[in-house]
């Protein structure tokens, strides 16, 4: 996760230095202050605590954030945050989530993408470790109630009509009933789903609340059509190679095999690619999971694979980007490669569909 921290004052400086200290080691955090001027002994002092002076307005700077598909946090007011961010806000399904910190530390306020995006997640998460309060106002938080947009978010399944978001919490809001219809290869995901949701046959045979299905004709009688997400790519390359180059590469694969970005559950390499970002902007683009795995956990993978003495000697396994797809399934309940080791001008790509989804 890549978070950039703002703050405006000395003040609020000093808590995103905590924030940042608090915040995950495996979080990628940036520190930025928003004051206009500083003398040298300022500025030594922002070079020396890795602070960036912001050298453009802050609006330009909270879309570049949400171009690269960051989590915003503003230590200062809240209409300071919905001021920089109201010109970038665009997809309820997308948009980066934004939480506030006010710079005495007492509250953290989740203000935009607090389901999806995760924002009341890292609210509680980041107030807890303030020892702030964390303030959500989503009514199913509230409430103590089942959150549908967060379950699909969870599982890796598809909202394919965002409309039905709304309409399924009114109804477990309500305490009515939700009914639910699963394809035979996801029951898996009815453990997860409340008691108090009626399970109805499959295919429906009329309008159903939720329908959990890869199929078109099942989903079409869904009040809220939800579509798991079956594939995961295995990927590895040669450093620097850029976003664009990686994401033409995909495009290219994807579209050979008739599967979309929307399809892919998560995107898997080895450790030493972890910051390679080329991989990273093209997942916070695509808002898709990047995962890695040392050279060991890859070597336990069994299969047949396209072995390479040169990757071996160099990162420690004979080939990346097979055996991530197939590490990436494994907490999926396993899959099988459809697409063997592409290679193209020092990148290499492999497709594995998950065997059981989520189920």
């Amino acid at each position: 996760m890549r978070t950039a921290v703002i703050s405006f004052t000395k003040k609020g400086r000093a808590l995103s230095e905590k924030i940042r200290d608090v915040l995950s080691a495996d979080d990628e955090i940036r520190l930025y202050t928003g004051q206009k001027k500083a003398g040298e002994t300022e500025r030594e002092y922002l070079d020396a605590h890795g602070i960036c002076s912001l050298k453009k307005p802050l609006a330009e700077w909270a879309g570049e954030q949400f171009e690269q598909k960051n989590v915003l946090i503003f230590v200062g007011a809240c209409g300071i945050a919905v001021r920089a961010i109201a010109g970038a806000v665009r997809d309820k399904l997308k948009d980066s989530p934004v939480l506030v910190v006010d710079e005495c530390g007492q509250y953290v306020i989740p203000i935009l993408s607090g389901h999806v995006g995760g924002a009341n997640e890292i609210a509680e998460r980041l107030a807890s470790r303030l020892s702030a309060t964390a303030v959500i106002t989503t009514a199913t938080d509230v409430n103590g109630k089942f959150a549908v947009d967060v379950f699909a978010r969870d599982h890796a399944l598809v909202i394919l009509d965002r409309r039905g978001i709304a309409k399924i919490s009114e109804k477990v809001l309500e305490e009515e009933t939700v009914t639910v219809s699963v394809a035979p290869k996801f029951r898996g995901l009815l453990k997860e789903l409340p008691e108090e949701f009626a399970q109805e046959t499959y295919p429906p045979d009329g309008q159903t609340d939720l329908v959990i299905s890869t199929e078109k004709e099942a989903l079409a009688y869904a009040v809220l059509p939800l579509k798991p997400k079956e594939y995961v790519l295995g990927i590895g390359c040669k450093r620097g190679k850029t976003e664009n180059e990686i994401a033409a590469f995909i495009r290219e694969k994807l579209d050979a095999l008739g599967i979309t970005e929307e399809d892919v559950a998560g995107i898997f390499s080895i450790d030493r690619k972890k910051e390679e970002a080329g991989i990273v902007g093209w997942a916070a683009h695509q808002a898709v999971p990047y995962h890695t795995f040392s050279a060991e956990v890859l070597k336990q993978i069994s299969g047949a694979f396209a072995s390479s003495d040169f990757v071996k000697k160099t990162v420690g396994v004979d080939n990346v980007c097979e055996r991530s797809a197939l590490a990436g399934c494994e907490s999926y309940g396993g899959g099988e490669l459809i697409l063997k080791k592409q290679a193209r001008d020092g990148i290499t790509l492999a497709v594995a569909k998950i065997r059981a989804a989520v189920g």
